[in-house]
């Protein structure tokens, strides 16, 4: 069988057809096969998604079907998204009858990774932001560097990558179903380990085990850059050490020691600033909250890394440009996202799907927000994660003043066996919440917030399911009304 890794050793001139390319993985890795000197061509559903106008900047061809027929006869290597299998995708039936060798998307990114001095950034939450900014602050120091984030960047065209170079690679990977563990690390990033997932992690253990094997993948001399707040990290922190001493540990948050310890994070002139105990500066976000605080150090960390790696110092030059990277840092696509004001209402939009993010996300909005009225949309991602995490999720919207619940948003992993979730779920909302209310789908609380939301309120709709429709509406109403 052939070694994958031999796979993207030289892929220069080679085709490669990638089934599921819009999907935002796919379609960044889509680019960065680009880069290498690939072919690449793909297909998908005609559904639309904001990776078609990528894909069309980029001058990469695509189908909006899938045929037997669509395979390219030189076609080098198959490369698909985990929603489609061989038993029903006629593209991959017929890659398969043909020989040709395919990979998920995940043993593909893997394989890629492989080939670079590569960072992996993960975590139950604060992995995309992290990798946003890393990508960030590589560009402003014109590294010689790529990465990929799980989510369209401002700072990086509206893009999910950034290419500008190929010595280092950076990415962000995945914990479900031991996704990373494809992965090749030099250095790592992980910003927390929680219960999650648990369709597939069970228990603590099982997801906290996956992390530890992850870590272990480094080599000897590998950088494990760990958010020294989170309790899991910090478990995870004295196996390594334990096990792994010759793996360099780099902790970083409010409770680090080092050159990463927050030694403060406050708000001024409407920006979140922190500064940090080995660098003698005032940086500067303008997306709110102290968990960005903490992802802004963990990229800083991989930035230092990287830089001592590539150039064996950092220069006040150096910092210069980091300062500037992180006052430029706009956001990633449904990351504390502004959707736009209007009617002196601010409307957001956040991914946040886990109880920790969804609070730490708010709090970020009430401190950068003060005297404002907040009121939130949320829809929860997967049944088995609300069921088994209900308490958690009823109790972490404290920070908004009036809390909106839709219908749990299926996965297509799983199916609903537990038909009165969604009332329970309301139950324990409103037993911490005095302000809830229940609309089933997102736009049906349209009319009502039309009325209801007035000057000076935040409106944020939160969640990985669509109610991000909600504040697009929304603030599309109050924009035309001017």
């Amino acid at each position: 069988m052939t070694d994958i890794k031999e796979l993207f050793k030289n892929i220069k001139g080679k085709r490669f057809f990638l089934v599921g390319i819009k999907g935002t993985g796919l379609s960044a890795f889509a680019e960065l096969l680009l880069h290498s000197g690939a072919v690449v061509s793909g297909s998908d559903t005609p559904e639309k998604f904001y990776t078609d106008q990528v894909l069309a900047s980029l001058g990469i061809p695509y189908v909006e079907h899938f045929s037997k027929d669509n395979i390219p006869q030189d076609t080098y290597c198959v490369i698909y998204s985990a929603a489609y299998s061989q038993d029903t995708n006629p593209d991959l039936s017929e890659a398969g009858r043909r020989g040709i060798p395919m990979l998920e998307y995940t043993e593909a990114l893997g394989a890629f990774s492989s080939a670079f001095d590569a960072g992996g950034i993960a975590g139950v939450h604060g992995k995309t932001t992290t990798t946003a900014i890393t990508g960030t602050l590589l560009k402003a120091l014109d590294a010689p560097a790529a990465v990929l984030a799980g989510s369209a960047v401002s700072n990086f065209g509206g893009h999910s990558t950034i290419v500008n170079g190929s010595r280092y690679f950076v990415a962000e990977t995945c914990e479900y179903k031991r996704h990373f563990m494809h992965f090749c690390p030099r250095r790592m990033i992980i910003t927390s380990i929680e219960p999650d997932h648990l369709d597939f992690y069970p228990t603590y253990q099982d997801i906290f085990k996956a992390f530890v094997d992850y870590a272990m993948l480094l080599p000897e001399g590998g950088e494990l850059i760990y958010c020294a707040d989170d309790k899991g990290c910090c478990e995870l922190k004295h196996i390594i050490c334990e096990e792994r001493p010759d793996i360099v540990l780099i902790p970083y948050g409010n409770s680090a020691s080092g050159d990463f310890k927050i030694t403060s994070n406050y708000i001024k002139d409407g920006s979140n600033c922190f500064k940090v105990s080995g660098f003698d500066r005032e940086f500067v976000l303008h997306i709110p909250g102290r968990h960005i605080a903490l992802d802004a150090a963990a990229a800083l960390a991989m930035a230092v890394c990287i830089l001592k790696s590539w150039k064996g110092s950092v220069t006040d030059s150096d910092l210069d440009r980091i300062e500037a990277g992180f006052k430029a840092f706009c956001g990633s696509k449904r990351r504390s996202e502004i959707v736009g004001k209007a009617a002196g209402i601010v409307f957001m939009d956040d991914y946040g799907h886990h109880p920790t993010a969804i609070r730490l996300t708010l709090e970020g909005i009430r401190n950068f927000y003060p005297g404002r009225r907040i009121i939130m949309d949320f829809m929860s991602h997967t049944y088995s994660r609300t069921e088994g995490l209900l308490e958690e999720f009823a109790s972490c919207m404290g920070s908004a003043d009036e809390v909106i619940l839709n219908d749990i948003y299926a996965s297509a992993r799983e199916k609903n066996t537990k038909s009165d979730l969604n009332q329970r779920f309301f139950k324990a909302l409103c037993a911490h919440h005095p302000n809830a209310k229940y609309f089933n789908r997102p736009l049906d609380a349209f009319d009502y917030l039309a009325g209801h939301l007035k000057e000076g309120d935040v409106f944020v709709t939160m969640g990985a399911g669509d109610n991000w429709v909600l504040s697009k509406k929304l603030y599309e109403y109050f924009e035309a009304k001017k």
